[in-house]
């Protein structure tokens, strides 16, 4: 192992338990031991994901929120003794790995509760949330401090929860811990004051209204939490460590309304000065960790950092507020090891937590402490399956009902999460496999191929491995992208794959295969628009450098691509214009509304002009001239013009018996369809 992460692997304690390293598997929503949306249970996928990762040598676990009710049928946690019973033996094989393992209990989500779009007219008909009440009922999941517009639906208001249901929940939480501590579980974690989460909302002033003992002054705010750590030791004892999720600054202008890394802006959460005073008064009341973070769900970028974000976002505010306190302090978000084991050794935090990494890679850490740092496949923060929460503009929460139920799930990795469906078996008969396409798809369907004992060859017409994903890496921001190339290429060298390069592959009869996959992608959607040939380029011609930019730039299309188009070009001092006809930017689902929420606010931040439910009639010379959707024209200046609406798959053969075709040239996606396909195909060869 290399010596710069040395300080990563010295023990150290919560409390009275002794962790052995400073590696925290943090916590992330569908990873609950307790099942997530479904009736509370022991779940044996998330128990079978957190032995892989103790195996390979985490130091403490905390899975995903343990909600202390069913989100379906609403029987609290702690009723359910059968569940608890079955958590033993799996903690007694967890410590078997000398790793250890807090259960995380939620509170719940008040405001932010993620209501489905689908169940927006429930949500607002009293009569159909009566009916609906004992199977789900929305008014309690969503209930909050006080009334407030829901983050997922502002025009929706959560209903304020009485003290009667404030005690209730306060005595969950005790019984609940009192059961894991019984069950062998090392610690418990108080979900949150962290994120906008229930007990967050209680403690910040835009969002506690209340004028009884929970509400008003700083310590009636923070009361709830402090109530909930003191009924759990009491319960307990106090030698029971419970850690706290904690952000430090709530890093948010107003509802729904986040800042951006380096904005000077008003707080109208916790501000850093406010976050001095109460991590002392927590860890007074009983806390014994603080795993802390930035950021609320107006300002979800912060806790769910996509790539545009920077390393290690959160690390200077959370090293700051450990010099407030004496217990331990965990720094989470887009955590870099070098940088963390920095930290730890100049004792700024005590700990690194690291999450989404572990869904992409289970053995990252075991082949960081072999020195084999190459090989670990890097979590690129697109949330394409992890967390595929879209909202936009008159859609509250868009997301399949299986996405929903089954969240932390990985695009990069299907077996995550996936383990009865996705596997590698091997092949009955080994056969001789040709894969037209040397994109990401491509790799992927050759590289499980051949770890079940296939022979394949890929066939890729130009001079290198990477596909369309070559020019999706190419922003400055995207350095986890480029580094997934990479390891694609890697694995691909290190497996009997045969790569033929600058090899056009015409006729699929010519080639010596026993079966074929076609994953020749697709190529940029045109709009009939005069003056396109003459004066616009597309996508990938910019992200390639194909083509140069003049300082005033129009993108055509306001989706994903278009809008990382724009934030790219903003970075290097241009001036881009958006143009989009939707009433909405990236106003499609699938897309996490993290990812999208910091583009949005960037944008607006930054005055970038965003053009919406507007459409381009002429592109000229030296302008774009667009209507809008009265149909009032408009004139844009341009240097330059990128057309960015879409792609069309280019298919070079149909499917049959012996031709199999996966990713974009199939139906256009993102890296989730593309490598969930290529295995789906893969598995069956």
């Amino acid at each position: 192992m290399d010596e710069k992460y040395s300080p990563l692997f010295t023990p150290w304690s919560i409390g009275k338990v002794e962790i052995k390293n400073r590696i925290v598997l943090c916590p992330m929503g569908g990873t609950s031991l307790f099942g997530w949306m479904e009736p509370n249970h022991f779940d044996k996928e998330a128990a079978n994901f957190f032995l892989e990762r103790a195996k390979n040598n985490v130091g403490l676990i905390i899975p995903g929120i343990a909600p202390l009710r069913d989100t379906l049928g609403g029987r609290w946690l702690w009723q359910n003794k059968k569940m608890f019973k079955e958590l033993k033996p799996f903690m007694d094989e967890i410590h078997k790995t000398g790793a250890k393992l807090f259960v995380q209990l939620t509170a719940g989500f008040g405001r932010s509760f993620a209501l489905p779009h689908h169940m927006v007219m429930l949500h607002k008909n009293k009569a159909l949330r009566a009916i609906a009440k004992p199977i789900m009922d929305l008014g309690y999941l969503s209930a909050a401090p006080s009334e407030l517009p829901l983050r997922w639906k502002e025009d929706l208001k959560s209903r304020e929860l009485t003290l009667d249901e404030i005690e209730e929940m306060i005595e969950a939480f005790a019984k609940t811990a009192k059961l894991c501590m019984d069950a062998g579980v090392d610690g418990v974690e108080i979900h949150a004051v962290h994120e906008g989460y229930l007990l967050d909302q209680f403690t910040m002033k835009y969002t506690n209204l209340r004028t009884d003992k929970y509400g008003g002054s700083f310590e009636n705010r923070y009361r709830l939490p402090c109530e909930i750590v003191q009924r759990i030791k009491d319960r307990c004892g106090k030698d029971f460590p419970v850690s706290l999720r904690y952000s430090v600054v709530s890093k948010t202008k107003d509802f729904c309304k986040g800042a951006i890394p380096g904005e000077e802006y008003v707080e109208v959460g916790r501000d850093m000065e406010e976050s001095e005073k109460a991590a002392k008064l927590l860890q007074d009341a009983g806390y014994d960790m603080l795993n802390a973070d930035n950021g609320t769900y107006d300002a979800w970028y912060w806790a769910h950092p996509p790539a545009y974000m920077p390393l290690n976002c959160n690390l200077d505010d959370v090293a700051h507020i450990k010099k407030f306190v004496d217990i331990p302090v965990v720094c989470a978000g887009r955590m870099v090891a070098e940088d963390g084991a920095k930290a730890i050794a100049e004792g700024k935090i005590d700990a690194m937590g690291v999450a989404r990494q572990f869904l992409v890679d289970p053995e990252w850490i075991t082949k960081m402490m072999e020195g084999r740092e190459d090989e670990i496949q890097p979590c690129i923060c697109c949330h394409n399956a992890c967390f595929t929460m879209a909202s936009y503009n008159g859609v509250a929460c868009d997301n399949d009902l299986m996405d929903t139920m089954h969240m932390a799930r990985c695009a990069l990795n299907p077996q995550t999460m996936q383990t009865k469906k996705y596997k590698i078996t091997p092949a009955k008969t080994s056969k001789k496999i040709a894969v037209i396409g040397g994109g990401v798809g491509g790799m992927e369907v050759a590289r499980v191929a051949a770890l079940r004992g296939h022979k394949v060859t890929i066939y890729e017409k130009s001079d290198k491995l990477g596909g369309i994903f070559i020019a999706a890496a190419a922003p400055s921001f995207k350095e986890k992208d480029r580094q997934l190339i990479e390891w694609y290429i890697k694995q691909v060298s290190k497996l009997p794959i045969e790569v033929k390069l600058n090899t056009e592959v015409k006729d699929i009869a010519s080639l010596d295969a026993d079966e074929v996959v076609v994953a020749t992608g697709s190529k940029a959607r045109s709009i009939p628009v005069p003056g396109v040939k003459e004066y616009a380029m597309d996508a990938c011609e910019y992200l390639l450098g194909e083509k140069e930019v003049g300082e005033n730039v129009v993108i055509i299309g306001g989706g994903l691509t278009g809008c990382e188009i724009a934030y790219d070009l903003y970075l290097k001092g241009k001036k881009p214009v958006i143009v989009e006809m939707k009433n909405d930017l990236i106003a499609v689902k699938g897309i996490c509304l993290a990812n999208t929420s910091f583009l949005r606010d960037f944008f607006e931040t930054n005055k970038v002009p965003v053009y919406l439910e507007t459409g381009v009639s002429e592109i000229k010379s030296d302008c774009v001239i667009a209507k809008d959707k009265n149909g009032k024209e408009i004139k844009l200046p341009s240097d330059s013009v990128i057309m960015s609406v879409g792609y069309v798959p280019t298919p070079l053969a149909e499917k049959s018996k012996k031709v199999h075709v996966i990713g974009d040239a199939k139906k256009v996606g993102n890296l989730r369809t593309v490598i969930w396909g290529a295995w789906d195909v893969a598995m069956k060869l």
